[in-house]
């Protein structure tokens, strides 16, 4: 009994419906004896108990359903955007405070190349940097936006 009890105890874990199911599993086991051979009764009455159990847990009687108020329910299709929204103007804010520290010629390509679209040749044009220059600011700049990006995040 006490074998009973303790596997009904580990799926239950109320003491009431517990001892209904040893008087339950007792009551079933005249019948079940005479129809199963039986090797091994302990191992053999353990499966018992854990199917009973099991088939008590999964009836329609112990699920419980909850009234839900349609304003609490949130689709996750707007969840979603709304983080994703929130991400994004995080990174801008971001992205804003790290391109404030960039040093001036670095910031100024950045800017023409990323924002503006610009390429190499007319940012040398507008700031009048050589090419190389140009090139290399805007590679420096990238890097460094990047690792100050990384850093605040």
């Amino acid at each position: 009994m006490d074998l009973v009890y303790g596997v009904c105890l580990k799926y239950f874990k109320d003491t009431e419906r517990c001892k209904d199911a040893v008087m339950d599993i007792f009551g079933e086991l005249n019948t079940k004896l005479r129809v199963h051979e039986v090797d091994n009764f302990k191992g053999w009455l353990h499966v018992l108990t854990r199917n009973h159990c099991l088939m008590q847990l999964r009836s329609p009687k112990n699920i419980k359903t909850t009234e839900f108020n349609p304003v609490f329910v949130y689709s996750e299709e707007n969840l979603h955007l709304n983080n994703e929204a929130l991400e994004k103007e995080e990174n801008y804010k971001k992205l804003e405070l790290c391109l404030e520290t960039l040093p001036t010629e670095q910031q100024e390509t950045v800017k023409l190349f990323y924002l503006e679209s610009k390429c190499y040749n007319e940012i040398a044009e507008i700031t009048g940097f050589e090419w190389s220059k140009v090139r290399s600011y805007i590679q420096n700049g990238k890097r460094n936006l990047k690792i100050c990006m990384d850093g605040r995040s």
